[in-house]
């Protein structure tokens, strides 16, 4: 074994160098790894040759599938390792894991820079680490947040698995050439806990994150209606196309927001024990009462995306609801609509509480991009991202939450009020996009190719 491995390395010594090639890889749904994707698109953008690796559950955005110089690399998921006890199932995966990983990365044409997503790191890192020696690659770690606090809300601090687990990202994380982290409190606690030096890089929004046309908003909700009820007409004249939210005239062709809409409000989600879904349900049911009780507020369509393990527990929870100005449903969104959605949405609502409280949902950066307010769950380094009564608000609880869903749409869709004036905050506070923010940051790290 030690003497094939020698002949590989050799061998690979011998092919063309890695000049111009970056492996982006993380051990997740490709689809659900936005960062990783734009990564892909910056480096793509620059002329390099990228090697996306990963899990392909859910299908990437359109511009990664275009991109001539994007090539996707699967890795395929382990299942039905389900011998003897838990422990040694997990040590058993993880070794199967190291061996199947390290194969796929040596498939590839040698790249010059390996930039990896942490978490998941385990055994990523290390196996990376392990591949990088043998190409002669650099290693750049983008550390969305640490594996060790993930595990920690199903198994607690202390739990042997999960104290491992922080040995071992401290001490393979060290062994990076680079590191990237999404927070400055992050980047801190790297240097202070770690003694990892790494860079900022906020998570922006990409370009195609914006406020949606009124003409675009009524054909998503004109293809939405066919399978959706929420999003179905209650009452259109019989000259109009319509939704619940949008009217075609039929002769003019112009778009208006119907009489009488509900307004829209979305969350984005993937339906794990770091967001508490129970807050909005509980804050939804009393926005119910105060109208019940009389307060003039619009009745409600909320919209829950994304796929997870909760999934089906929480639509368990909404089932059992019986609101009559409330709508919930919980639609998995194709890469192009999610923009789209978030551009035409009345208000966004975070439950993400980071596990580390060091990292920041993008979720809210797309609504952001969007021009889109947000109520969002309060953690340590929130306060980043979402200004308190600037571009949204910050809540505690359920009772928080309902009260400022009150306050918001109270009298709605009035011009006037905290809801159009946080919108109007987004627009002129011009943000740095992705690409501009990259430039700036992870450009410099990889040399002058251009």
């Amino acid at each position: 074994a030690v003497a094939a491995l020698l002949f590989l390395l050799l061998w690979r010594r011998r092919r063309a160098g890695g000049a111009g090639r970056v492996c982006v890889a993380v051990l997740g749904d490709l689809g659900r790894s936005p960062r990783m994707q734009y990564h892909a698109l910056a480096l793509a953008r620059h002329g390099r040759e990228v090697a996306l690796l990963g899990y392909l559950q859910n299908r990437p955005h359109p511009d990664v599938l275009r991109s001539e110089n994007i090539r996707l690399v699967p890795v395929a998921e382990l299942r039905g390792l389900r011998v003897g006890p838990k422990l040694f199932q997990y040590v058993l995966k993880v070794l199967v894991q190291s061996v199947q990983l390290l194969c796929t990365f040596l498939r590839i044409d040698q790249p010059s820079y390996i930039l990896l997503q942490n978490p998941p790191g385990l055994p990523s890192i290390a196996v990376a680490w392990v591949a990088g020696l043998l190409w002669g690659s650099k290693l750049i770690i983008d550390w969305h947040n640490y594996g060790y606090t993930i595990m920690s809300l199903s198994h607690g601090r202390n739990h042997p698995l999960v104290l491992i687990a922080k040995w071992y990202e401290k001490l393979f994380g060290r062994l990076s050439d680079y590191n990237l982290c999404v927070t400055d409190a992050m980047r801190k606690d790297l240097w202070v806990n770690f003694k990892i030096k790494a860079v900022t890089l906020y998570d922006k929004p990409a370009s195609y994150f914006k406020e949606t046309p009124l003409d675009l908003q009524h054909n998503l909700f004109m293809k939405f209606a066919k399978d959706y009820e929420p999003f179905k007409p209650r009452a259109v004249s019989p000259s109009a196309e319509g939704s619940a939210f949008t009217e075609r005239d039929g002769k003019s062709g112009n778009v208006v927001k119907s009489r009488g809409r509900p307004a829209l409000l979305i969350s984005s989600t993937s339906w794990t024990e770091d967001e508490d879904f129970s807050v909005l349900l509980r804050a939804l049911e009393d926005y119910e009462r105060f109208i019940t009780e009389g307060a003039k507020l619009p009745a409600l369509v909320c919209v829950i995306t994304g796929k997870g393990p909760l999934k089906d527990y929480y639509n368990g929870l909404i089932q059992k609801l019986h609101f009559k100005r409330i709508q919930i449903c919980t639609p998995w969104l194709e890469a192009e609509d999610y923009p789209l959605l978030l551009g035409s949405a009345d208000l966004g609502v975070c439950l993400h509480k980071s596990s580390s409280g060091l990292d920041l949902p993008m979720k809210v950066v797309d609504m952001f991009g969007c021009c889109l307010p947000v109520c969002a769950i309060h953690f340590e380094c929130l306060h980043e991202l979402v200004k308190h009564n600037e571009n949204g608000l910050i809540f505690r609880d359920s009772k928080e939450l309902a009260e400022q869903l009150k306050m918001l749409f109270l009298e709605f869709p009035t011009l006037e009020g905290k809801l159009p004036s946080f919108r109007e905050n987004l627009r002129v506070s011009r943000q740095l996009r992705w690409d501009e923010s990259w430039d700036q940051v992870v450009l410099p790290l990889l040399g002058n190719k251009e």
